[in-house]
């Protein structure tokens, strides 16, 4: 005879019980304590800079187009009243081929691509939907509120899902393993729609307090845009303000 017997199916049950009572007891200001922690602590909540390499898939309809090299860098702010705008400095390079695909970067004032600054209007559009994963990091700063949603699954991992606010009233949902407490995804509404990012493939280097996403997908409404696959990140060395400032050799 194969199968749960009735007293196994109520122990399970129990047990899964008791295991969503302990979840609840759980603060959302707990909970991204430990997202904090299992992330690499006050190391990774307050870095100075950050550089990454690795290649991208970019998707249209079924057309899938791979970047052989995809590679950013990030000064971070030292405070961010509001998530979702532009903030400290960034700037991607993305080659397909051995050519340029696009270039943009910010430089604490100005927006620009491989053919230099844009307009301040299409300037604040262009990161509306670039930024919002910073919002954990300052999520326990003053000014910044937090709430309990619906617990959830991600990629088959049961999350709590967290609203964090920030001052501005901007919110972003994040959903944050049960068990690793690693970030798990993110989500944000922007003038291009509800946008999703889902992180996987962790990985760290020896004597760094960082817990690296290797893998980013990226949704709209739904529908998956592109993904990141970072295969290297160097956190806190020095990047001159120059390699802000485009048009510039990509790197």
């Amino acid at each position: 005879m194969t199968g749960i017997r009735p007293w196994q199916s109520a122990a399970l049950f129990a047990a899964a019980y008791a295991s969503l009572v302990n979840a609840a007891e759980l603060s959302p200001t707990e909970i991204v304590a430990r997202a904090h922690a299992a992330a690499g602590g006050a190391f990774w909540v307050n870095p100075q800079t950050l550089s990454m390499d690795g290649y991208g898939l970019f998707y249209d309809g079924a057309t899938t187009r791979r970047h052989e090299q995809h590679r950013m860098w990030r000064v971070y702010p030292a405070s961010k009243a509001v998530a979702h705008q532009a903030d400290g400095k960034v700037r991607i390079d993305s080659v397909s081929n051995g050519k340029v695909v696009f270039q943009v970067s910010w430089d604490g004032e100005r927006t620009y691509t491989q053919a230099g600054p844009i307009a301040d209007r299409a300037s604040a559009s262009q990161w509306q939907a670039s930024f919002g994963f910073g919002a954990i990091r300052f999520a326990l700063s003053d000014g910044y509120r937090l709430e309990r949603l619906p617990n959830d699954h991600v990629d088959g991992h049961a999350t709590y899902t967290v609203k964090v606010v920030d001052p501005s009233g901007g919110a972003t949902l994040f959903g944050i393993d049960q068990k690793s407490y690693r970030i798990r995804w993110l989500g944000f509404d922007t003038p291009r729609g509800w946008h999703e990012r889902r992180y996987s493939e962790f990985f760290e280097k020896p004597g760094v307090r960082w817990v690296q996403p290797g893998r980013v997908r990226l949704y709209y409404d739904g529908v998956k845009s592109n993904e990141i696959v970072w295969t290297d990140f160097r956190v806190n060395e020095p990047i001159a303000d120059e390699l802000f400032v485009l048009p510039d050799e990509p790197r």
